[in-house]
């Protein structure tokens, strides 16, 4: 049995579970996520507790027992306490500010870049050079990143761009210091 799968997933106080034709429902105070469970898993609910458990031990219905537990335990999460992603914006005169649902980005380029922020996911700028994205759904908050962080990933010689907060850029030597050493 799936040793993820098998987790129970509690249930804060305010969120409310309802299962129908084999999609689930979660409700909070963040918002309402919806999700089809994959055929062959159903929910239990024990009280304050949730249980995924698996119809049959067929190879596919437990290679997704696992996956359907964290999805279910991530949108519970989300609209518990919701989750965000931070962005750093590193190079001279790149900076961020927030225009309603919009992100205007100045990357270096001729123009300013305009993202759309989807519904459920908010932006604030501080010190204009960090971004900091808000959200209940866990996916669209990281897909919305990384389209963000694809504008201008960092490069590896200066370290221009826009980058994970925790993310480390390994930095390259230049053309400079192998040109220094050949004479």
């Amino acid at each position: 049995m799936s040793r993820i799968g098998r987790l129970p997933i509690s249930l804060p106080e305010g969120v409310k579970v309802a299962v129908e034709d084999g999609a689930i429902c979660v409700e909070g105070p963040k918002g309402r996520l919806r999700t089809e469970l994959p055929e062959g898993i159903e929910v239990k609910t024990e009280g304050k507790v949730l249980r995924l458990v698996r119809g049959n031990d067929e190879r596919r219905v437990k290679a997704l027992h696992g996956l359907a537990r964290k999805l279910v335990a991530n949108m519970v999460a989300g609209v518990s306490r919701g989750f965000s992603r931070v962005l750093e914006i590193n190079g001279v005169g790149y900076r961020a500010e927030v225009k309603g649902a919009e992100l205007h980005l100045a990357l270096g380029f001729s123009h300013p870049v305009v993202v759309s922020l989807p519904a459920g996911v908010t932006a604030t700028v501080e010190r204009q050079t960090l971004i900091t994205l808000h959200g209940a759904d866990r996916q669209v908050l990281g897909e919305v990143a990384a389209k963000i962080r694809g504008l201008r990933p960092p490069e590896p010689y200066k370290g221009k761009g826009i980058k994970y907060q925790a993310e480390v850029i390994r930095r390259k030597a230049g053309k400079a210091v192998g040109a220094a050493g050949s004479s």
